[in-house]
């Protein structure tokens, strides 16, 4: 599932090629996806420019002329791809180009999503902050407000594991299970362990390796294992420098113990049973 870093680089490369131009013309060849795409989304969007691009958690914000927002999210399998010269359609299979948007160049902005689990909806920029999808959310684990003392305050009575609490976007906006393991492995913290009994110093290292990683990863243009791609139609590269996550039975990159795998929320947690405590 596309996470923080890989939305981040997708809003880094459409702010510079599609922010701009103006949407000529929307086609919905398919509807489905996690809420059906609304029947008046190529009316509402047609002759109208691109004047921003955004992000806030795991959702793309493309704000429009006339006070108008975009809110794209890639669900499970999702890419928003930007259809020009140079393109590389590699491995976006046609069969699932759900949404088209013709901008003013010739160029084209396509939703792919072979799984339909994203979403894609059109509010006004004044109720943006009141939508389903983002009221409630967590600060953004690259901005100040995420701090050792905001994390100490939010995680002291809870019995919950810390892996969850991290993940849990009305704690902090944008970090999902990919990134949640590599964090705490970095900080070598136990995915399991009760929220309460994480210490100040570690909280910490996790927030200090969330900025990292994250970071690190929105350089690399994210994780692909399958299907996501950038913008461009290219995968992400931080695959290679994953240390923890799906790497159950490999040796340890730093001790050398083979990496075990946990369930924790219905979600696979990955972990060093000795460099993380």
């Amino acid at each position: 599932m596309p996470e923080l870093p890989e939305v981040e680089s997708l809003r880094r490369i459409l702010a510079k090629s599609a922010a701009g131009r103006r949407m000529v013309s929307a086609t919905i060849r398919d509807g489905r996806l996690r809420r059906a795409v609304s029947n008046d989304l190529p009316a509402t969007v047609a002759g109208r420019a691109i004047q921003r691009v955004g992000r806030r958690a795991k959702y793309l914000l493309i704000e429009l002329s006339g006070g108008q927002v975009m809110i794209v999210h890639l669900g499970m399998s999702g890419s928003l791809t930007h259809r020009r010269d140079g393109f590389d359609p590699g491995a976006l299979d046609p069969r699932h180009d759900h949404v088209e948007f013709v901008l003013d160049d010739g160029s084209r902005l396509v939703y792919n999503d072979p799984r339909r689990f994203g979403l894609m909806k059109v509010v006004a920029r004044g109720n943006l902050d009141s939508t389903e999808e983002l009221k409630g959310l967590g600060p953004e684990p690259l901005d100040n407000d995420f701090n050792p003392g905001y994390l100490w305050q939010i995680t002291r009575g809870r019995t919950a594991a810390i892996k969850n609490v991290l993940m849990d976007q009305e704690v902090v906006a944008g970090v999902g299970n990919i990134y949640a393991s590599e964090i705490l492995f970095r900080a070598q913290v136990r995915p399991t362990r009760p929220a309460r009994k994480v210490t100040r110093d570690e909280l910490s290292r996790i927030v200090e390796h969330t900025v990292q990683v994250l970071r690190e990863a929105i350089g690399r243009r994210g994780t692909t294992f399958r299907s996501y791609r950038d913008s461009r139609g290219q995968p992400g590269r931080f695959a290679e420098r994953l240390r923890v996550y799906d790497r159950t039975g490999k040796p340890c990159l730093v001790c050398g113990t083979a990496i075990r795998s946990v369930v924790l929320a219905q979600r696979s947690s990955f972990f060093c049973p000795r460099c993380q405590k």
